[in-house]
């Protein structure tokens, strides 16, 4: 009687033990998640709920503040936790040299050809190996044609004196001496300190020409009339011409000075197949359309690009293009210094 006891004891341990496992396993199916980790409000939820009704994979949409809050969690899970991150350029180029991001399996990924050329290459993936851009800020010339009788073609001609006491610029010390770098055909990342003290130089001769240094809301000295020309972030630029329609934007001949959001899968990605999945999804001209009109970052979809508001839509003839990175500390304290001789000049 005991053993029989035992025995039905054993018997009811190994058929809980298999109905747990069993619930695991129906748990594990029917749950089928992407975690996706970037800033809050980057996507429309018609794309997020349209991914998963295509493949039953439900988005659960993590949020972080900061790149650098992003890089230390991730670092945190040792490259695990989450399938999807967005993050800006800069802070990739630091995950991918920590060993936290994994090659993309580009047959997984039959849309990667959509992508505009103009924006691979990049410093943060030289072989474009890890990561799908996500839209690009871009700074942007924008003048009113009424308040200038010429025309303007590049940043050089923001030192025309027919402006004078006429230019509002955003207030960055890195961009604003890299576009007077750009005037000299050298680099936004110039690192020779010599070079940068003549770029500070040229800089004071800018002087007399700026109304105003500001960030916030710098579009509003064009659109009062404060201003006749400013050079924007691209949610200004994208403002301004909502306002008035008949202002001129200027993609500047010397080239662009850009950023780019990008989308990696992380080296232990729960889920890298629904992560492939994923990327290929946004990568589809219509998704990427409402991706780019929802957040109001340029397109680096080419094929996506008719279906943009034109004003998001870097035209074709524009191929060069530059990204500020991360200098030397002696070429940092030069730029700084020239911004604030600069600044000192302007008041």
């Amino acid at each position: 009687m005991k053993r029989r006891t035992k025995l039905l004891g054993m018997l009811s341990v190994v058929l809980a033990a298999a109905l747990i496992s069993g619930c695991g396993e129906q748990k594990e199916d029917d749950s089928k998640e992407l975690v996706l980790f970037t800033w809050e409000g980057m996507f429309p939820q018609e794309v997020l709920d349209g991914f998963e009704e295509e493949t039953g994979v439900k988005v659960v949409y993590s949020n972080f503040d900061t790149d650098e809050t992003m890089l230390e969690k991730l670092s945190q899970a040792k490259g695990g936790d989450y399938d999807v991150v967005i993050a800006d350029d800069y802070i990739i180029e630091q995950a991918v040299g920590q060993d936290l991001v994994q090659k993309l399996d580009k047959a997984e990924i039959p849309n990667y050809k959509n992508i505009n050329p103009l924006y691979q290459g990049q410093f943060y993936d030289p072989k474009d190996e890890y990561t799908v851009p996500y839209g690009a800020g871009i700074p942007l010339i924008v003048y009113d044609p009424e308040q200038v009788d010429f025309e303007i073609k590049g940043y050089a001609d923001l030192w025309n004196e027919a402006l004078k006491d006429k230019v509002a610029l955003t207030a960055n010390y890195r961009v604003i001496n890299g576009i007077t770098l750009l005037t000299m055909g050298k680099s936004m990342n110039e690192e020779d300190t010599a070079v940068i003290g003549e770029a500070g130089e040229k800089l004071l001769e800018l002087a007399p020409n700026v109304r105003m240094i500001q960030d916030d809301n710098t579009q509003n000295a064009l659109l009062n009339g404060e201003a006749a020309v400013a050079f924007l972030y691209t949610s200004q630029v994208t403002q301004a011409l909502s306002e008035n329609p008949d202002l001129k934007v200027v993609y500047p001949q010397e080239g662009l000075g850009f950023g780019i959001m990008s989308a990696f899968i992380p080296k232990d990605a729960p889920n890298a197949a629904a992560a492939h999945q994923f990327l290929n999804y946004i990568l589809e001209p219509e998704k990427a359309a409402e991706c780019f009109n929802y957040i109001g970052y340029y397109s680096t979809n080419k094929e996506a690009d008719p279906l943009v508001n034109p004003n998001l839509v870097v035209p074709s003839d524009v191929t060069k293009g530059e990204i500020v990175q991360n200098v030397s500390a002696e070429a940092d304290e030069a730029y700084n210094k020239n911004w604030t001789e600069f600044k000192a000049a302007c008041d």
